[in-house]
């Protein structure tokens, strides 16, 4: 079992940015992938970034790519995701999961539960 637990969520103004982190429990982190997802009110939840074991591979949704940044510290046992030049629509309850690293949300084992995340405008 892994445990997830996202921080540094919270409100922000359009164009400013944030850091989310990603603690993970286990001692075997650092063979996992991992990913951020969010999911806003109504809407199902979407692939946001995603980091293979050793961070050598790195994913990006066309949304973000080229403002958000995954990165991860397998000494930590931490992932996290910088968020830059965040838009009113980044707007969600942002969460960290461990599996392949890939897009595709059938391919994570673990989630945490997830770290609100409101831009306003």
């Amino acid at each position: 079992q892994v445990q997830l637990v996202e921080s540094g969520g919270g409100l922000v103004q359009a164009g400013g940015s944030l850091r989310l982190s990603c603690a993970a429990s286990a001692s075997t982190f650092s063979s996992y992938g991992m990913g951020w997802f969010r999911q806003a009110p109504g809407k199902e939840r979407e692939f946001v970034a995603g980091i293979n074991w050793s961070g050598g591979t790195r994913f990006y949704a066309d949304s973000v790519k080229g403002r958000f940044t995954i990165s991860r510290d397998n000494a930590k046992n931490t992932v996290y995701l910088e968020m830059n030049t965040l838009k009113p629509e980044d707007t969600a309850v942002y969460y960290c999961a461990a599996g392949l690293g890939t897009r595709s949300i059938y391919e994570y084992d673990y989630w945490g539960q997830g770290t609100q995340v409101t831009v306003s405008s």
